[in-house]
């Protein structure tokens, strides 16, 4: 994923948290915030401390954004969305997270397909 596709700093993720509105499931939790200036949308991910150690937070944090990557042309623009994974990710395997991360998208409605 491109620098320039993700939340850098913390005041764009206070935006998101703070403006923005969310959904989750037993994985994961997005936040997102529109900004209707650009056409491309902006990601973040966010790992606690309680998910696990270092290894563990940044394999998490490598594969949310490789799913996100893969199903760019699907995600809607113009939003900044950060994802925040739960400890119930730990235990599912790559096909398992995309499915998850699918789903918040679709009930987030945040595909394109589902803005129809």
């Amino acid at each position: 994923m491109h620098k320039s596709l993700r939340l850098r700093n913390r005041a764009d993720f206070s935006r998101v948290y703070r403006h923005g509105k969310s959904f989750a499931n037993h994985q994961f939790v997005v936040y997102w915030f529109s900004r209707r200036e650009v056409e491309r949308f902006r990601l973040g991910v966010s790992v606690s401390k309680k998910v696990g150690n270092a290894v563990v937070r940044n394999r998490m944090r490598r594969l949310v954004k490789e799913i996100v990557r893969h199903h760019e042309p699907e995600i809607s623009g113009g939003i900044d969305m950060v994802f925040i994974v739960r400890k119930g990710a730990l235990s599912k395997d790559y096909a398992e997270l995309e499915k998850s991360v699918l789903h918040v998208l679709r009930k987030a409605k945040l595909l394109k397909a589902s803005r129809a």
